[in-house]
C-alpha cells in the first residue's frame, strides 16, 4: 500500500512538472520568442546566458520591472518589454528559463 501511495505520488508530481513546462513554453513562445531563444542569441540574450547568471528570483523581478531592475543588473539601458503576466505566467517563464541553466 505504502510503495503504491509513493508511486501515485511521483506520478502526480511528474505530470504537475509536465504541465507547467508546456505553459512556461506557451509563455516563451507568446511573449519572449521574438526577442529571446533558448541557446543562441537574437535580439535579446539566450535563456542559457540568463539561467547561469540570474536566479529564479531576480528573473522574475526583471520580467516583472525591467526598468526599475536593469540598472541593479548593471546594464546601461533596459529595452525590454514590460509584460503583464499573471503570477502562474511568471513562474513558469522563469521555471522554462532556468531548465536551460546547462544548456550550451
Amino acid at each position: 500500500m505504502r510503495r503504491a501511495f509513493v508511486f501515485l505520488f511521483l506520478l502526480l508530481c511528474t505530470l504537475q512538472a509536465a504541465t507547467h513546462s508546456k505553459e512556461g513554453e506557451k509563455v516563451f513562445k507568446t511573449y519572449c520568442w521574438g526577442c529571446h531563444h533558448q541557446t543562441a542569441m537574437a535580439f535579446g540574450p539566450p535563456f542559457s546566458q540568463i539561467a547561469k547568471k540570474r536566479s529564479k528570483a531576480e528573473i522574475m523581478a526583471y520580467i516583472s520591472s525591467p526598468k526599475t531592475m536593469y540598472k541593479k543588473f548593471g546594464y546601461k539601458r533596459s529595452v525590454m518589454t514590460q509584460l503583464h503576466l499573471t503570477p502562474e505566467e511568471l513562474d513558469a517563464i522563469s521555471d522554462y528559463i532556468l531548465s536551460y541553466k546547462g544548456a550550451k
